[in-house]
């Protein structure tokens, strides 16, 4: 984007950014647009859970809780790998919602991830997405999409840890860079080559993805396939631990 702004606010102009019925947030961009950007995050704090659907697949193919209970499914991995394609795909096979945590801010906000990138900056933006996804996760069972860089964030990976299961989607650099330079709003690829960036980024967050608890390998062909892998990892979890798939 060619517009020149400055982008000196404070880290916690979004740090409310999921709360549902708080006023506006500190901090204001330094410049004529101040009046969007609080009304953008006025906007952000109208997210919520939704509700997710009755259960229709087999039990052993549901991840549940300690108490037996379905717990939600959280998607992590580079950015193009697939996260909101399968998410979308795998959400109706286990009788879920599928929510997608970047949609989720955009919505609420009127504005696009790499608007809000330069407008507050990428620590404001991740405070705001721990937020958006403690949110989600506290409701009920969905399957959730996270951005690339979510796990990398203590406190983001410490709430998909304690309420979900996560599910690495992995895939080698030549498939990521195919899929994640179709489009041109990856607000982290706006400079310098895109590969080097995103060979960068993956060597950075590989060791927190693998902190996930499944790890399934991106299928090449269609977004099914790789969805089979998925439900066939979380029945073989349950059946190895003996009991659910949390």
């Amino acid at each position: 984007m060619g517009r020149s702004r400055d982008k000196s606010v404070s880290p916690s102009a979004t740090a409310d950014i999921a709360r549902r019925d708080d006023g506006p947030v500190d901090g204001k961009p330094g410049d004529k647009d101040a009046g969007d950007d609080k009304r953008g995050d006025e906007r952000l704090s109208s997210i919520g859970p939704g509700a997710a659907k009755a259960a229709g697949e087999e039990p052993d193919a549901k991840p549940a809780d300690a108490a037996g209970r379905q717990s939600s499914i959280v998607l992590v991995g580079m950015m193009g790998v697939g996260k909101t394609s399968v998410g979308r795909r795998l959400a109706p096979r286990l009788g879920l919602d599928f929510r997608d945590a970047d949609e989720e801010i955009e919505r609420a906000a009127g504005m696009s991830v790499a608007e809000l990138f330069e407008r507050f900056g990428e620590e404001s933006f991740r405070k705001g997405e721990t937020q958006v996804i403690d949110r989600l996760l506290k409701g009920p069972p969905i399957v959730l999409a996270t951005g690339g860089g979510a796990m990398t964030i203590d406190a983001t990976r410490n709430i998909i840890k304690a309420r979900a299961l996560s599910v690495w989607l992995r895939a080698d650099l030549d498939v990521i860079v195919e899929r994640a330079t179709r489009r041109n709003t990856r607000p982290l690829l706006k400079t310098g080559d895109p590969r080097e960036t995103l060979e960068r980024l993956m060597a950075e967050r590989a060791p927190f993805y693998a902190q996930a608890n499944i790890t399934v390998d991106s299928a090449p062909g269609p977004h099914g396939r790789t969805v089979d892998r998925i439900e066939k990892a979380i029945a073989s979890r349950a059946h190895a631990s003996g009991g659910p798939a949390s």
